[in-house]
């Protein structure tokens, strides 16, 4: 029996009352392929993309499937990290609490924590190397350690497809360097799918690269065209890669 696709978009739209937020999207992942980062402008859709994969949002036009199933009966296999700075960290949880939440779906009628999502959760802080921290307040912690919390809760569902919303906004560069590297260790086990605005981040540490705003243009590559850049951004591209591969907007009038 073949590999179901990982994802599979056909002719996607999505819209908030009479306002289009998603128009025509298309998009395929055959199988696990590394890192793909979806760039575009803030408002541009890039959240509203995630809540469409994790079955929060239905478009009323076009076809969602996750593992050859639609969002809603994928969830046990998606991993998902919402943005950093929604998180209230001020809570008085612990940071093997917070991993924990992530076994919800697993812990049977009673809602009760079994033996084997306790093994789920010491797993996922082994492979983020946040064991050591379990016991400590989650505000306690550093913005990277946090993030790998983050990471971690998602990891204890053991998915198959990983989704981050802006997993790089707040961190400083050393910080940045620590997550694309566990990212890097991740994606040889599961797909992974990450929308974010910072162009240079991505064009060095993604393998294939999507721009999405209210339409996604997307060509299986890390090479995009600059008329797809432009089309995204709204203005002209003044350089796309120069040295070390990084991707810089001209200035321009709004």
């Amino acid at each position: 029996m073949p590999e179901k696709k990982v994802l599979e978009m056909r002719e996607v739209w999505v819209r908030y009352g009479s306002q289009i937020i998603l128009e025509a999207v298309n998009l395929d992942l055959e199988k696990p392929e590394g890192l793909l980062g979806i760039i575009g402008p803030n408002g541009g859709g890039k959240t509203t993309f995630l809540k469409v994969l994790l079955g929060l949002l239905k478009p009323y036009r076009g076809k969602v499937k996750l593992f050859g199933k639609s969002p809603e009966k994928s969830r046990e296999l998606v991993g998902y990290v919402p943005q950093y700075k929604r998180f209230d960290y001020d809570f008085p949880i612990s940071v093997w609490e917070v991993v924990l939440t992530g076994r919800i779906s697993h812990a049977g009628f009673l809602k009760r924590y079994r033996e084997e999502d306790k093994l789920a959760a010491k797993k996922a802080l082994e492979t983020v190397e946040m064991l050591n921290f379990k016991e400590r307040q989650i505000g306690q912690l550093s913005g990277g350690q946090r993030q790998r919390v983050l990471i971690a809760r998602a990891l204890a569902s053991s998915p198959k497809l990983l989704l981050l919303d802006e997993p790089d906004s707040g961190l400083d560069p050393h910080m940045q360097e620590e997550l694309y590297h566990l990212l890097g260790r991740l994606k040889k086990d599961m797909a992974i799918l990450m929308v974010t605005h910072d162009l240079s981040a991505v064009s060095i540490h993604v393998d294939k690269i999507a721009c999405l705003n209210r339409k996604l243009h997307y060509h299986n590559s890390k090479e995009l065209p600059i008329e797809d850049l432009e089309a995204t951004y709204q203005c002209p591209v003044e350089l796309i890669a120069h040295g070390i591969p990084h991707r810089v907007l001209k200035q321009h009038k709004d």
